[in-house]
């Protein structure tokens, strides 16, 4: 949880110290479950930090422990989102962030086939890493179509924080690739934007 706070302050120093804390704990030490999400954790700072080959390294580990897991065992409360869906989620943040947009959207297609239908900001937020992934491939008209689909997804629901942050940093990184497009995407879902 520190980890998770850490990073979405932007403070990644804090974000891996507290992921590498957690590799070290007992639960950890007995679960891979619990030592998969702490590497992945990990990971993500590394990647924000700049870390590029360590934190991929991180996501090894953490696709390892994952595999080690036992998914019929049962789990406490806190730790039950986490499975395959969510590794590849956080796998794509990590690449997009070290500049693999290719794998980063890859691994985001893999976490939405894998999302239980009701997860609904989940997979708002991760269809927002996919247009993201998109738009650093310089497929911007496709990544205006994925993001679309993220209001879809919330309609009749507020957006996330966390949604609306990456919709932020979406409409930024549109903004300096493709001014058209943007105002366009802008235009077309200010209402949205608004009323979530």
């Amino acid at each position: 949880l520190r980890a998770m706070l850490a990073r979405q302050r932007r403070d990644y120093t804090e974000a891996v110290a507290a992921a590498q804390a957690a590799q070290a704990c007992v639960a950890a030490r007995r679960s891979p479950l619990h030592v998969s999400l702490a590497h992945a954790r990990t990971a993500v700072g590394l990647a924000h930090a700049g870390e590029v080959r360590a934190a991929v390294r991180c996501l090894g580990r953490a696709e390892d422990a994952l595999a080690k897991a036992d998914p019929a065992q049962p789990r406490s409360s806190w730790i039950a989102f986490y499975g395959p869906a969510e590794l590849y989620s956080l796998t794509a943040i990590v690449r997009d962030v070290v500049g693999h947009p290719v794998q980063a959207e890859a691994a985001a297609h893999r976490a939405l086939a894998a999302l239980p239908a009701g997860y609904r900001r989940n997979r708002a937020h991760t269809t927002a890493r996919l247009a993201l992934a998109q738009l650093h491939q310089g497929d911007a008209e496709q990544a205006c179509a994925t993001s679309g689909r993220v209001f879809k997804t919330m309609e009749g629901m507020e957006l996330p924080g966390r949604v609306r942050m990456l919709l932020g940093d979406f409409q930024r990184d549109l903004i300096a690739r493709s001014p058209v497009l943007a105002h366009q995407w802008m235009d077309r879902y200010r209402t949205h934007w608004s009323s979530s």
